[in-house]
């Protein structure tokens, strides 16, 4: 697995970033495509349905995890 790489974003007008490994930001772009959705718009939501003790590069992960998860149940 590669070495997490620092990536913008914007959520809601607002500017950030989070350090990803490049296969989670793959995977993780393509669930945006797959559901039709800009990484933006995606992101801000799991931003959104987050708890404050987990960070946003942290909740991206366990995002993309149950959404692997769930298409092989």
């Amino acid at each position: 697995m590669s070495r997490p790489v620092k990536r913008s974003l914007t959520l809601r007008g607002h500017r950030t970033s989070v350090s990803l490994e490049d296969e989670f930001w793959r995977a993780f772009r393509d669930i945006a495509a797959r559901k039709n959705k800009p990484i933006n718009e995606l992101a801000a939501e799991i931003d959104e349905a987050r708890g404050v003790e987990s960070g946003l590069a942290s909740a991206i992960r366990l995002y993309v995890l149950a959404y692997y998860e769930s298409r092989s149940a």
